[in-house]
């Protein structure tokens, strides 16, 4: 963990092992519990892998997941 200082960091809130469809709360926990070893600027939540093998629909409604559960914590973040 102490290497990620100073590092931009990709953290995997979707998972695309799977077709359920995160809902943003649960990116948002993901993107909290990252927050805690790296600073928000730092930051950059996205899928853990390719989504070439998720039907067209699925990977919409996850990259929409993603975007509502970065969004919560961005509006999270602007408050402190």
């Amino acid at each position: 963990i102490g290497l990620l200082k100073g590092k931009d960091v990709l953290v995997g809130a979707i998972d695309v092992t799977t077709e359920r469809i995160e809902t943003p709360e649960e990116v948002a926990e993901t993107i909290r519990k990252a927050l805690a070893f790296v600073k928000p600027e730092r930051l950059y939540p996205c899928t853990n892998c390719g989504m070439v093998p998720l039907p067209r629909t699925v990977a919409r409604e996850k990259l929409s997941a993603l975007a509502a559960g970065a969004s919560i914590v961005m509006k999270e973040i602007e408050k402190v």
